[in-house]
């Protein structure tokens, strides 16, 4: 039976809309993922020599921060990590027996990428630790239990990846943890560092992570099995409807209608909320740059790139999927009689607004300089006059479907890759790093700041030709787009 999942599964992927960009991106994916590898993987060979060269006990320094690496893997898989399910509705009519596709559902994430990783970084960890001495044993318990511990955070991002605002929740806690520790007010490390020792130093702690594991898979398994059934766990869940007139948006006719339903898709759906999140953490994604804790960051160049992501946040994470949010009754829109231009201009003023926003909340980096803040101004009119009009060109190739009632994928999806975005990313990013640092060194901080804000003035000014262009766009693209977002499992 696992033979003939895996062959529907690989049917289901041979024969998606998507084929050929499924494969393109996997191709690419795969790539990056092996570049990441091999990083890791010598990390693993010399993380041991880099910390003795410090003066401290690598095993025991690794052990001290153990408990970091667990909080911040686990955060990760709740933002990133997928949960591969299977289409079970149409298999629970056939005569397959459910614990059977439960087993597979959960054997699919104990061979994800997030799992794998680790191995490249501990497992050469744990050689160079037996060769250079140290108890055999003692390594071998040592490295069974850290990854038995990997695996209990697989198994318990299976069981949170429905509830919302966990990773951020996590992010806190160790934001948190971090900071006492830092202050010297309380150091988690002290308690979490005995365990950590114990799995080497004894011959018995081991077991504690691995009948953890097997418990919690258990418990997994249980869990999945008993909401196995179309009525029950499988069923769409229905929320109470609220009503919102926002009625003072009328004065602006059509336009409004369009800005009332977006200002209504972001209050009540899980993704559009996590993506106003990241926007609101884009925010002080600067503090990397701007407070010189990164010093490869403390450059005008890569100030500039702060200042458009500052600014930018929710143009960046919102934008880019314009049409994509409205992808659920996007079909029925295109049978009415609804101008692109109004639906194009009520996605933009959104933006617009909320980059205007934004940049007035950034006032606080006044702190680090009127010349940062300034920066982070520029970014904004860069952000309005060139990047609000080429998110929404970028949004026309974006053909991915989205799922409002989840949260994952805030930071896109695999239909988000193509050549047209990645060329269209190039002006949003590149070209105001490059103008900036071209003034800059040609003629200091105000010339560079000039030519980053007369392209942004420029393009606002040519806003009414883009628009003509971008709506041409959409309209060339509308009959593919439509068929991608009937593609339920591409």
């Amino acid at each position: 039976m696992i033979k003939k999942f895996l062959y529907l599964e690989w049917k289901s992927f041979v024969r998606s809309a998507s084929f050929t960009t499924n494969l393109a991106l996997k191709i690419f994916l795969g790539i990056l993922a092996f570049i990441y590898l091999v990083g890791f993987f010598f990390l693993g060979l010399g993380s041991f020599y880099i910390i003795k060269e410090m003066g401290l006990e690598p095993l025991a320094t690794v052990n001290k921060y153990m408990i970091y690496y667990l909080f911040m893997d686990l955060g990760i898989r709740l933002l990133l990590q997928k949960i591969p399910v299977m289409n079970i509705r149409p298999l629970l009519t056939l005569p397959i027996k459910r614990p059977t596709i439960v087993h597979f559902a959960l054997g699919k994430t104990s061979i994800s990428f997030f799992n794998f990783a680790h191995a490249v970084f501990f497992l050469p960890f744990a050689i160079i630790l037996l060769w250079e001495g140290y108890n055999p044993i003692g390594v071998i318990l040592w490295h069974l239990s850290i990854f038995a511990l990997i695996y209990i955070n697989n198994f318990l991002n299976v069981i949170l990846a429905n509830k919302d605002n966990l990773f951020f929740i996590f992010l806190g806690t160790i934001s948190i943890l971090a900071a006492a520790q830092y202050y010297a007010l309380f150091d988690i490390t002290n308690y979490t560092l005995v365990f950590f020792d114990g799995l080497f130093q004894t011959q018995w702690a081991f077991l504690i992570p691995i009948i953890v594991l097997i418990l919690l898979y258990k418990f997994t398994f249980d869990y999945f099995k008993s909401n196995l059934y179309l009525d029950a766990g499988l069923s769409s869940k229905h929320d109470i409807a609220e009503t919102e007139n926002l009625v003072w948006l009328n004065q602006f006719g059509v336009l409004g209608t369009f800005l009332k339903n977006d200002i209504k898709l972001i209050r009540r759906n899980k993704r559009s909320k996590t993506t106003v999140f990241m926007s609101v953490m884009f925010l002080f994604y600067g503090l990397f740059f701007f407070s010189g804790f990164v010093p490869a960051y403390d450059n005008p160049t890569m100030h500039m790139f702060a200042g458009i992501f500052v600014s930018g946040g929710f143009l960046i994470t919102f934008g880019q999927f314009v049409p994509s949010w409205d992808s659920a009754y996007y079909p029925l829109m295109m049978t009415q009689n609804i101008s692109y231009r109004n639906y194009l201009s009520s996605k933009w003023w959104l933006m617009v607004i909320a980059t205007f926003v934004t940049t007035i909340l950034a006032a606080f980096y006044l702190y680090f300089g009127w010349q940062i803040y300034l920066t982070i101004v520029v970014g904004a009119i860069y952000n309005i006059g060139v990047n609000s009009h080429m998110v929404l060109l970028g949004g026309a190739y974006t053909k991915t479907p989205i799922d409002l009632a989840s949260s994952k994928g805030a930071f896109g999806d695999k239909k988000a890759f193509n050549i047209k975005t990645l060329l269209i990313s190039i002006p949003q990013l590149l070209l105001p790093m490059l103008l900036y640092g071209l003034g800059t060194y040609f003629g200091g901080l105000i010339l560079g700041l000039s030519l980053v804000a007369i392209v942004g003035a420029i393009g606002f000014l040519m806003r009414d030709k883009m628009f003509t262009i971008i709506e041409r766009v959409y309209k060339t693209e509308k009959y593919a787009t439509l068929h991608s977002y009937k593609q339920k499992n591409a």
